[in-house]
């Protein structure tokens, strides 16, 4: 009820009557009052001052470069301590690089079944750092081997002659002679190659007497009657003997399986002289597959090596044996 025609009067029972109605909905929301819901929904500023959330967010950012430089630190410090390791054991067995035949370490190094133990740490090291850098996703293989288990000589389907000195990765299939399909790229490019590659040889040639000094390259016997010229000598690349035989340096880069960054791996010229003599011995490792190119002709046997990764090796496996295995710098 209102009196009256004052405009205020009208105003309040225009007021009151809204009031009314609204009641009688018994519905009430933000959408019936718009101004309400405007300011309803502007954002709720923070309440920490903007110095301070500055100095947070750097204290963050500091504590996780700091735990980040830490890991790099620890890492690389692990990394080398195994590396000081297998350069030690190297140095007290004799050091790298000596071969009693291509590619296999002297009767000193680590590669002698007595000297199984410590190497096989040593293995098993590396790959922890190795695993510790990248994964251990598919290094199931390569894990058994570092562990030594099952050892070369036992276990169904290992050959009772192949006992590799140095790493016996298992569940490989072991044959006499590798099926030419199994690397048919690699065989056909070094048979094409033949022509270059021999002539490389005739460059690189001599009497081989014994009675001059050697020519550059040659390596000192390993056996009365046995020499090698080598391009890849474990793992490590010959620039000297590379310049000399480009032809047979070209064929070797071609290569899709070529074993050129770790211990496995040599490449070159061996000549047998006539009644010489080489015993027969296991290598280092059942990872490769060692390719043999002959010359025809009369005279001294002439060979030219490749040391081929096993076809069976997958990239994984061949990528963390490079790094277990790799040549000194």
């Amino acid at each position: 009820m209102w009196k009256g025609n004052s405009p205020g009067g009208n105003q309040g029972a225009a007021m009151e009557g809204t009031r009314g109605e609204q009641g009688g909905q018994g519905n009430w929301g933000l959408e019936d009052d718009p101004g309400l819901l405007a300011r309803a929904s502007l954002p709720i500023m923070p309440a920490w001052p903007l110095p301070l959330a500055s100095s947070a967010l750097t204290l963050l950012l500091g504590a996780l470069t700091s735990l980040f430089l830490w890991y790099c630190y620890r890492l690389g410090s692990q990394d080398m301590q195994a590396l000081g390791d297998e350069r030690q054991a190297r140095s007290v067995s004799g050091g790298p690089g000596g071969c009693s035949e291509a590619g296999r370490p002297s009767p000193g190094s680590a590669g002698e079944p007595g000297e199984g133990p410590r190497t096989e740490g040593l293995v098993s090291r590396r790959l922890r750092a190795y695993a510790r850098r990248y994964s251990w996703a598919g290094m199931g293989r390569v894990r058994r081997a570092a562990q030594g288990g099952p050892g070369p000589g036992g276990g169904p389907g290992v050959l009772g002659i192949q006992r590799p000195g140095l790493l016996f990765l298992p569940d490989l299939p072991s044959a006499p002679f590798m099926p030419r399909d199994a690397q048919r790229h690699d065989v056909e490019l070094l048979e094409s190659s033949f022509p270059a590659i021999l002539r490389d040889f005739g460059a690189v040639s001599w009497d081989f007497s014994g009675t001059t000094p050697l020519p550059r390259g040659w390596s000192p016997p390993l056996a009365p009657g046995c020499y090698q010229l080598l391009l890849y000598q474990a793992g490590q690349c010959q620039p000297s003997n590379c310049r000399l035989c480009p032809g047979a340096y070209r064929a070797l880069r071609g290569l899709r399986s070529f074993i050129s960054a770790n211990t496995f791996g040599n490449a070159g010229f061996s000549v047998l002289l006539p009644g010489a003599r080489l015993e027969g011995r296991c290598g280092p490792t059942n990872v490769r597959v060692r390719c043999h190119l002959g010359s025809p002709e009369d005279g001294p046997r002439v060979v030219f090596i490749v040391d081929l990764w096993h076809p069976n090796v997958a990239g994984a496996e061949r990528q963390a044996l490079d790094f277990v295995f790799a040549p000194d710098p």
